[in-house]
């Protein structure tokens, strides 16, 4: 019977992951999301405020605070992002010790104070931000929604076709399963990061930004890091000098004849 269950919850999970697929507008690509982009977009501002608190709230310097917005706007008024339904505001967190940046779905997207110091030019901000837009244009956390639900059917599938109460080793499969998932949602992160590496570059372009200053931003992260990264494959994250070769890659596709002049570096 418990072998029943099991494939009954596997083929719900794989029916229901294939057949929500949706074609994004912006990127062109089809995806499996099981979301709206307005369910997006509450789901972004509902998270807001408590993802800001985990890191002390909005930074106190309301010019600041300013100038990280009006950088962001500028990215999404000057490029087809204007066009997306989503709804941007940036933010500039307190935060004065972590290096961090990250997007809500729908377009709530986060600095910290200890990323932000690090950078020397109004360039090297703009393809941070751009890179958190590619995110929320490349509708990647709905992407990732879809897949940890697909994931978390198959495992709990795989534990119960695979416990039995009168052996307890019989967990390890489970815990096999579970860590075979994370690891597989953890490849598409890294993908997702670099499709994002990929839109900052085509979004700090054409808002007149030097896109060559997201290779800069790479060697800063890489020097917070400390080294001490860990192998690539068990990072959410691709390693930053892994992601320099690709950002140059892509700087040669948008350009192939040389970057224009008067970009703001």
């Amino acid at each position: 019977m418990k072998f029943i269950v099991a494939i009954l919850i596997a083929v719900v999970s794989l029916v229901t992951y294939w057949c929500n697929r949706q074609e994004n507008e912006f990127t062109g690509q089809v995806q499996h999301v099981d979301m709206t982009v307005e369910q997006e977009i509450a789901l972004g501002l509902q998270t807001a405020p408590k993802m800001a608190s985990q890191y002390g709230g909005l930074h106190p310097d309301e010019q600041a605070r300013a100038e990280v917005n009006a950088i962001g706007q500028r990215l999404v008024q000057n490029t087809r992002v204007s066009e997306t339904p989503y709804k941007f505001d940036f933010h500039l967190l307190a935060d004065e010790k972590t290096v961090n940046a990250f997007a809500l779905p729908g377009g709530q997207i986060f600095i910290t104070a200890g990323l932000l110091r690090r950078l020397s030019t109004e360039a090297q901000l703009a393809g941070v931000l751009g890179h958190e837009i590619g995110h929320v244009v490349g509708r990647h956390s709905a992407q990732q929604l879809a897949k940890a639900k697909l994931t978390q059917g198959l495992t709990g599938a795989a534990a119960i076709a695979t416990y039995d109460p009168d052996n307890p080793a019989s967990q390890t499969g489970a815990v096999a399963a579970a860590m075979i998932g994370k690891l597989m949602n953890m490849r598409y992160g890294r993908e997702d990061e670099l499709e994002s590496d990929r839109l900052a570059v085509r979004l700090t372009g054409e808002a007149g930004y030097d896109p060559r200053a997201m290779i800069e931003v790479m060697r800063i992260l890489e020097e917070a890091s400390g080294g001490a990264s860990g192998p690539e494959f068990a990072q959410t994250h691709p390693n930053p000098g892994n992601r320099i070769a690709e950002i140059e890659r892509a700087i040669q596709q948008e350009y192939p004849n040389g970057l224009p002049a008067g970009l703001v570096e």
